[in-house]
């Protein structure tokens, strides 16, 4: 019997534990303390526990089980943290619902999930939500977040219910835990299934790996419903609290970091461009910050060192993706180097909980120094992709998870990503896929042909640029394509530029030459990631 299999098959004498007892441990650490702080209240670790323990009975009283769907659509508020640790509790699966995405994005997801529940903001996607309940036939509840007009409320439901002990229920390690959707190379975006243990493994290579301030109050000003969650339990675990904004806003960020004392937050690249490039950052009190960690998108090495120089040696790096998620490899604060370029344009080194090899087409190890797929085998690594088994096997092909992004490795083993090999464009942190932007640009009477790919940005890192071919006689704008997928797709997948040209390349096979296409623009660069 293979190691996973003997954790899946555990009795309760040796079963690992779930992200539901890390979260459970977590809150009894400190119960009089400040776990949350939220819209200016603070919220301690035993208020937390008292409210998620209500929101799980009025789960039951829905009809909720372990295996239920559920979605959600909000901003940043307490209750998307409650709805988590609920669905942790009672053993529902999640779908985190992203803000920008369109609204046919956001029902072919419900669809495809089979969303029965969606817990939404009213207060910023009250139109949206009842938009969604009228087109998605799967869903058979639409619960709001607070008191509103238009649909039931979870808070007022589980007022209703007394507080009592948090229990997990009891599920196979690897039951689904989550469904979280990413762009797909085939038009439709990919259910990408997280289970009970990669949720906890993530956890416990963050706890084990991670570079973590001493007295830990961290800020998060990303969406709790995806990644700024992902830091919730270890800053219980490390005795911490959460301070949350509605939103990154350079100004609020830098006031938040000087009234809360904040010693570590969560940041993208371009986050922290914007935040290298503030007025008021040098004169702003940032004394108490220790950590930053930085992920999602590759980052310049000319603006890392920077930051280095102008805030201290207080960078920490993370690289996953959502199949194998946030931590494949890290760069520790103490191996950011501010004068050695070619370590910091690295993303690290394997994290030893990981089983990590770079391969070539063939599935076999690269020579040392030599190119190949980043490929992953190991606890962390998600089931499948929901409802696409050829795409699954494509990427378990040869028992590995592949990646897509194409890395060398130095004699000292730090791996730096010089290329993908998919076409995915990382821009401000969001991942999007050309073929879906492609097919939108297609569908305008004016467009005979149109290819997608990613350009070097300072801001952005990667920018989305779409190279178009008329049709004859066609006067159509670069101003009408970007608002056609702005509205289509929403506003991260719509072009920053359009650039207008007599034919596309096409390889020998007469598809889309991309390497080609993006040749031209990443021309001198030494890597085709930015």
């Amino acid at each position: 019997m293979l190691a996973e299999e003997s954790v899946l098959n555990a009795t309760p004498l040796h079963r690992p534990a779930s992200g539901a007892d890390l979260l459970i441990r977590g809150l009894s650490r400190n119960p009089q303390a400040a776990a949350l702080v939220i819209d200016g209240r603070d919220v301690t670790a035993a208020e937390v526990a008292d409210q998620i323990s209500r929101y799980v009975q009025a789960y039951e009283a829905w009809g909720l089980t372990p295996g239920s769907t559920t979605a959600t659509l909000s901003a940043n508020r307490p209750e998307v943290l409650f709805t988590i640790g609920a669905g942790m509790i009672a053993g529902t699966r999640g779908t985190p619902l992203h803000p920008m995405a369109s609204l046919d994005d956001h029902a072919y997801i419900l669809e495809d999930a089979g969303i029965e529940t969606l817990w939404y903001d009213p207060d910023a996607y009250e139109e949206r939500a009842m938009a969604l309940k009228e087109r998605v036939p799967t869903l058979k509840r639409v619960i709001a977040l607070a008191p509103t007009d238009a649909a039931e409320d979870l808070p007022t439901a589980a007022a209703r219910f007394g507080s009592r002990r948090l229990r997990p229920a009891r599920s196979d390690p690897g039951a689904p835990y989550s469904v979280a959707y990413t762009g797909g190379t085939t038009g439709q975006p990919k259910g990408v299934v997280g289970t009970q243990l990669s949720m906890a493994t993530m956890t416990n290579i963050q706890m084990a790996e991670w570079d973590w301030p001493d007295d830990m109050r961290f800020l998060c000003c990303t969406p709790l419903s995806h990644a700024g969650a992902a830091f919730f339990i270890p800053t219980l675990l490390r005795g911490g609290s959460m301070v949350v904004l509605p939103h990154f806003d350079p100004d609020r960020v830098l006031d938040a970091i000087a009234r809360h004392h904040i010693t570590a937050t969560m940041l993208v690249p371009t986050m922290i461009y914007v935040l290298l490039g503030h007025p008021s950052l040098d004169q702003a009190d940032l004394r108490s910050l220790q950590t930053i960690y930085y992920g999602a998108a590759a980052m310049s090495p000319t603006r890392l060192a920077e930051g280095i120089e102008r805030l201290g040696s207080i960078f920490f790096q993370y690289y996953g993706q959502a199949e194998c998620p946030m931590t494949i490899t890290v760069l520790r604060q103490r191996e950011h180097v501010a004068e050695d370029p070619d370590r910091l344009a690295s993303c690290g080194r394997p994290v030893p909980w990981l089983d990590v090899a770079l391969l070539d087409d063939a599935g076999d190890p690269v020579e040392p120094g030599a190119p190949g797929e980043i490929c992953v085998q190991g606890p962390l690594v998600m089931k499948e992709y929901l409802n696409k088994p050829e795409q699954t096997a494509e990427a378990f092909a040869g028992g590995w998870l592949h990646t897509g992004d194409i890395a060398k490795a130095d004699d000292l083993g730090y791996l730096t990503i010089v290329d993908r090999k998919k076409d995915m464009i990382v821009t401000g942190g969001f991942n999007i896929f050309p073929r879906e932007v492609e097919d939108v640009l297609t569908t305008h009477p004016g467009v005979s042909a149109a290819a997608v790919i990613g350009v070097p940005d300072d801001k952005w890192g990667e920018a989305v640029k779409a190279v178009v071919v008329r049709k004859a006689g066609s006067t159509v704008a670069d101003s009408e394509l970007i608002d056609l997928v702005k509205i289509r797709k929403g506003p991260v997948a719509a072009p920053k530029s359009v650039d207008f040209v007599e034919a596309i390349p096409v390889s020998a096979l007469g598809k889309p030459d991309k390497k080609a296409l993006r040749a031209g623009y990443w021309s001198g660069a030494e890597r085709r990631v930015n």
